[in-house]
């Protein structure tokens, strides 16, 4: 399963490796299970990894 995003920009991104992209955001773009505000780059899209963004992927399914 691929995650489409809107990244700090309003520009739509498709998220192809689901698990390298968690697991990216586990390792370096969080505290304490949560997002921390930190940003991330991906092919030229930015996303502030909030604690709703970090959610919003990491509980996402990936089949």
């Amino acid at each position: 399963m691929s995650l489409k995003l809107k990244d700090d920009l309003g520009k739509s991104y498709v998220v192809k490796d689901l698990d390298r992209f968690k697991q990216h955001l586990i390792d370096f773009h969080s505290r304490n299970g949560k997002g921390d505000n930190s940003l991330h780059e991906e092919n030229g899209y930015w996303f502030t990894v909030t604690p709703e963004f970090y959610e919003l992927v990491v509980e996402s399914e990936n089949h």
